[in-house]
């Protein structure tokens, strides 16, 4: 398993140049059956990554351009009437694809936000009294710039809370960036190197990989000192320590163990906690903050050895 997923990392790198960590924890992030969030400036390679991704696993992909206009039924589908047989048929939405990129995810409304609540949950969709399964793998990879703030409407704390991490990419060094002005390949040119089959085996896999009771100990007492913590309002929920079990799994496997080290979960900590905090006199997220507090945090709590 972990040749197919390095395989997997080095088939995204090959557009996404220079950038290890955040392909590996995109990789991470959808073998662990969760949803990503990436919050960067413009022009950093947020949908090509997402892009990239979906070519290399041999997914349907779908970008959904987030705007002010935007309804929910642009997203789960319609109901249309059919005159000849007298009956209402479900047109699909957007979101039956495997990998969905929701682009500018924070320039829609609430209403139109919430749409993606029970997909993302669920992995299914509610429409008119019927409930439609969505396909397998499924991911939301969502983008928002987190330094433009005119006509956009901040993600509430429950939209948060269903992505299992949020990563930022960053400039790329000098030498990736010339790589990045010279290179003639594309997206386009990228096919898979694993099934959409393999992806959900790979998802399964991740459940078998062991974690110690002392570790288990380890990401409670993270969980806990978030809401210890004087600088922090709202602390990581349940459904946070969850989310870095998990995903502290999905890491142990990209590396090829069968165990999950303390390293794992402290690597993974920032990224998956930071966004589910709440931090006093905060009103709206302040990514920098966030993780700033929570390495802090992460330096008070003692490692089992």
């Amino acid at each position: 398993m972990q040749h197919q997923l390095s395989r997997l990392i080095a088939n995204v790198e090959r557009v996404i140049k220079g950038k290890t960590a955040a392909v590996r924890r995109a990789v991470v992030c959808l073998i662990a059956r969760g949803h990503l969030l990436i919050e960067d400036v413009p022009g950093v390679g947020k949908t090509t990554l997402a892009s990239a991704l979906a070519r290399s696993i041999g997914c349907t992909f779908q970008r959904i351009q987030f705007t002010s206009d935007l309804l929910p039924s642009d997203l789960i589908g319609v109901s249309v009437y059919r005159p000849e047989t007298q009956e209402f048929v479900f047109k699909e939405g957007p979101l039956f694809h495997q990998l969905v990129l929701a682009d500018e995810i924070n320039r829609t409304s609430p209403r139109t936000q919430s749409a993606l609540l029970e997909a993302m949950n669920e992995g299914q969709i509610s429409v008119d009294h019927h409930t439609f399964g969505l396909p397998r793998p499924f991911m939301v990879l969502a983008t928002q710039n987190p330094r433009e703030f005119h006509g956009t409407f901040p993600l509430p704390e429950s939209q948060l809370d269903r992505f299992l991490m949020r990563i930022s990419i960053g400039y790329p060094d000098p030498e990736s960036e010339r790589e990045i002005l010279v290179a003639s390949s594309s997206n386009g040119a990228l096919g898979p190197v694993l099934s959409a089959e393999e992806v959900c085996r790979a998802q399964d896999a991740v459940e078998r990989v062991r974690v110690d009771a002392a570790l288990v100990g380890y990401i409670l007492d993270i969980v806990a000192a978030t809401r210890r913590s004087a600088a922090v309002e709202l602390g990581a929920s349940p459904r946070a320590a969850k989310a870095l079990y998990r995903a502290s799994q999905a890491a142990a496997l990209v590396e090829g163990s069968d165990y999950v080290r303390p390293d794992h979960i402290k690597e993974l900590a920032v990224p998956v906690l930071a966004h589910r905090l709440q931090l006093r006199g905060e009103a709206i997220s302040d990514l920098d903050r966030e993780e700033s507090v929570l390495a802090a945090i992460l330096e008070d709590v003692r490692v089992p050895l």
